[in-house]
C-alpha cells in the first residue's frame, strides 16, 4: 500500500507542476481628451552697488563782507602752487590748487575797529568733491502657470 501512496502523490506532484498558459490582454488608452497643468516660480536676487564720485578739477576762491579791507601789501590772489595727486585705475591726475599758507593767504582787517563788520572767505580746492554709495537689492518672482489641453 505505501508503494502504492507514493505512486499517487507522484501524479499529484506533477500534475501540480504543469501550469495553464497565461492570456495577456492588450491596454488602449481609452480617453478622449485631457489636459496637464504645470506651475514654475523662479525667484533671483540681484545685489548691485553703485559707487559716484564726482571731482573737480579747479578751484574757487572767494570773500564777501561789510565793514573789513584787504591789509596793505597784501595780495587778495594767493599763489597758485599746491598740488593734489589723484590716481584710479592706474590713471594719475595732477591738479593745481592755491597755495593758503600763513606767508600767502591774504590778510583782511576791519575798516573802523570795533565797529560791526561781516566776513565770509571760502576757498574749495580741486579733488574729491562727493562720494555717493548706493546699495541696493532686488528680488524679482517670476510666475509661470501653463495648461495644455489635448484630445484624441
Amino acid at each position: 500500500m505505501w508503494n502504492r501512496l507514493m505512486k499517487s502523490a507522484s501524479v499529484v506532484a506533477c500534475a501540480s507542476v504543469v501550469a495553464a498558459p497565461a492570456i495577456a490582454v492588450p491596454v488602449v488608452p481609452n480617453f478622449t481628451q485631457g489636459s496637464m497643468t504645470s506651475h514654475t516660480e523662479t525667484t533671483s536676487t540681484v545685489t548691485e552697488t553703485i559707487n559716484s564720485m564726482d571731482y573737480s578739477t579747479g578751484w574757487t576762491y572767494s570773500v564777501s563782507g561789510t565793514g573789513v579791507e584787504l591789509e596793505s601789501g597784501s595780495s587778495v590772489a594767493p599763489d597758485v602752487t599746491t598740488q593734489s595727486n589723484n590716481t584710479l585705475e592706474g590713471v594719475t591726475t595732477t591738479w593745481t590748487g592755491l597755495d593758503l599758507s600763513t606767508q600767502n593767504k591774504p590778510n583782511w582787517k576791519q575798516t573802523t575797529p570795533g565797529a560791526a563788520f561781516q566776513f565770509t572767505e571760502h576757498y574749495s580746492g580741486p579733488g574729491l568733491q562727493t562720494h555717493t554709495v548706493i546699495q541696493r537689492t532686488q528680488t524679482v518672482t517670476s510666475v509661470t502657470d501653463t495648461t495644455s489641453i489635448f484630445q484624441q
